[in-house]
């Protein structure tokens, strides 16, 4: 559930709307509408301005400042849109005659009122903040205990990896090269949302998205995420080039089938995903730089396709043996057919039984899990 969905925004307005009635009985005789209507308003206006629907120029300003000089001036600024709101708000319901009081009354917040919506503010970004930490999906999940017990199911991963990163890093040093991945991860972050598809880990200067294999199948969305997201680096290309000196180029792997899903640890917490299918996938992403092509897929998932997207072609590569497998896989490679592919050298014709190991051994993916960090 993204920040633009409809359901995000019906439950802050919903939850805040609850916090409007408890004033009420904390403060007055007991929940009004009007009450209700303060209290869904301002939960709105408080919370699209701290996601950034608004002002999101002048928050990223604020965020640059000294720790002690940023929560002072947040804190400043949280009240007056609090306060503004109420405004707003109380303009609104006197103007509709939903409150029977004077107009300076109805606009102007009662002492007891800031304190009390910054307080349930704290806790409704605190909230916001954990889901942001663990993704919206792990977030529910773990709230309804889904993973207690080890669950086995069908899912689709999708491994993408930025292609220099490391030649990157040591012609601009770790800090440069960790504000490119942070662009480059923000950037990807719309698509998946779109294609409905959940960021599972970030494992250095690579991204893992799932989806559930019935999900991911419909409208081919794993794969419409894939180029969505390539075409979203190459459409803002002159900012890259300004900014970083390089557009971004992604390496992609789809393969899915069974895993085993289950929550683990005791004072840090994970859902984790266990099973052949991390494996092979990751070797299916390392297998795209020997192959020379941007995007693989494999047969299990591409045959559960109902269609590939509007422009998007498969060639067909042979199978391959990959390290730590016994059985082969059957590979194909994706491109967009309505724009050159520039490629090196093509696979080769007697790919049957190449052995394909990790792009950096160094690394091992064998299970794949997203950090919860919430301690008991």
């Amino acid at each position: 559930m993204s920040y633009g969905a409809a359901t995000f925004w019906i439950i802050i307005a919903a939850v805040s709307a609850s916090f409007g009635a408890l004033h009420g009985l904390l403060f007055a005789d007991g929940p009004t509408v009007a009450g209700i209507l303060y209290g869904a308003c301002i939960g709105v206006l408080t919370i699209a301005y701290e996601r950034g629907v608004f002002l999101a120029g002048y928050t990223e300003r604020l965020r640059r400042l000294p720790t002690l000089a940023y929560f002072a001036a947040a804190e400043v600024s949280l009240v007056l849109v609090i306060v503004i709101g109420m405004a707003l708000t109380g303009l609104c319901l006197w103007t509709l005659g939903i409150v029977d009081k004077p107009l300076t009354e109805a606009v102007t917040p009662k002492l007891s009122t800031i304190p009390f919506a910054l307080a349930m503010s704290a806790i409704i970004v605190a909230v916001l903040r954990v889901r942001d930490l663990i993704g919206g999906e792990t977030f529910v999940n773990l709230v309804l205990g889904r993973y207690h017990r080890p669950v086995r199911e069908e899912r689709v991963f999708l491994f993408l990896d930025l292609a220099g990163s490391t030649a990157y890093a040591e012609r601009h040093g770790d800090l440069a090269a960790q504000e490119l991945l942070t662009a480059v991860f923000s950037a990807i972050a719309e698509p998946v949302r779109r294609y409905c598809g959940q960021v599972d880990d970030y494992i250095g200067d690579q991204v893992i998205v799932s989806w559930p294999l019935a999900r991911g199948v419909v409208q081919a969305r794993c794969v419409a995420c894939v180029f969505a997201i390539r075409q979203a680096l190459d459409a803002d290309r002159e900012r890259w080039l300004a900014r970083f000196g390089l557009v971004p180029e992604l390496r992609a792997a789809l393969h899915g089938g069974s895993v085993v899903t289950a929550e683990v640890g005791v004072d840090r917490h994970k859902i984790a995903y266990f099973g052949d299918v991390m494996n092979a996938t990751a070797r299916l992403e390392g297998l795209c730089r020997e192959t020379r092509r941007d995007v693989l897929i494999s047969e299990a998932v591409l045959a559960r396709l109902p269609r590939l997207p509007e422009g998007i072609a498969a060639e067909a590569l042979g199978a391959y043996q990959l390290r730590g497998r016994s059985e082969t896989m059957i590979v194909h490679a994706l491109a967009d057919g309505r724009k050159p592919r520039i490629v090196g050298a093509p696979a080769a014709a007697d790919a049957d039984r190449r052995v394909v190991g990790l792009r950096r051994s160094a690394r091992p993916r064998a299970v794949v899990s997203r950090s919860v960090g919430l301690g008991h």
